[in-house]
């Protein structure tokens, strides 16, 4: 019953902010249709990674997954490769990799004592391009939410974006909160998780064939190349909107479409 009262939400109750969040997108639409030619747009890819830890649950996820949904219609429409993700946990207390931990008698300092759990809900060969996608019904799920290790996830998606045909590529963080899994930080110490993620986050810097970008949602992602931050979920829609065309059409091209 809590997912359909939680889908008829996604569907009805937000209906008036959707639709202003859309006039928007087509706002950011035609800039970047300006500022970017056909064939830039056909050879950009982008990725959506969504934290779907425990304190996502609720108002945070209902915005995230109604902004994610207009912000894979607005890149779709315009030519763009997109994926979206998510990232959680299957369990709460480790799951089988705390078990195999203990009977291989709890050695010291054993790495991530949880089962990962990554979610595709947009591939980026589903060329759809339409609003109220049925596919993200399940991101709703108020079992879904458990703990976030980001490191791992980001790893993930940034080897399927590697792993598209086009040459520019762009991945997209959406999280409420530093990484965090019980069960892992205690047998590692507490910093594990973050220094993990800071490491990947260096790499991909490094190698420099993706471009990072994260919203934070009442969350300095600082660790982060780009960043943006909002305080409230009904702020989500517009930041990562704009994010995206900041991204994607370049800081020169927005402050000229905005002088007077």
């Amino acid at each position: 019953m809590a997912l359909d009262e939680a889908w008829h939400a996604f569907q009805s109750d937000l209906l008036p902010w959707r639709t202003r969040l859309l006039v928007v997108a087509a706002d950011v639409s035609a800039r970047i249709r300006a500022n970017l030619t056909n064939s830039d747009r056909s050879n950009t890819a982008v990725t959506l990674l969504v934290d779907q830890s425990g304190s996502m649950r609720g108002q945070k996820m209902l915005f995230a997954a109604a902004t994610l949904d207009v912000a894979q219609e607005l890149l779709v429409s315009l030519g763009f490769a997109c994926e979206v993700l998510g990232f959680t946990t299957s369990e709460w207390t480790g799951g089988r990799s705390r078990n195999r931990w203990k009977w291989r008698f709890s050695r010291n300092n054993p790495g991530r004592l949880n089962d990962i759990l990554h979610i595709v809900y947009k591939s980026a060969d589903d060329l759809r391009a339409s609003t109220g996608r049925a596919d993200f019904r399940q991101m709703l799920r108020p079992d879904l939410p458990k703990e976030n290790i980001d490191g791992e996830a980001v790893l993930w998606a940034a080897r399927r974006l590697l792993a598209l045909p086009q040459e520019k590529k762009h991945l997209i963080v959406l999280s409420d909160g530093a990484p965090v899994d019980d069960s892992t930080l205690q047998e590692n110490g507490l910093s594990y998780l973050s220094d993990h993620l800071h490491e990947v986050v260096g790499q991909i810097k490094e190698a420099g064939r993706i471009n990072l970008a994260a919203l934070g949602l009442g969350h300095d992602a600082s660790e982060y190349p780009v960043t943006s931050i909002v305080d409230a979920p009904d702020e989500l829609g517009g930041a990562l909107v704009s994010l995206l065309e900041r991204i994607l059409a370049g800081e020169h091209a927005m402050l000229g479409a905005r002088s007077p």
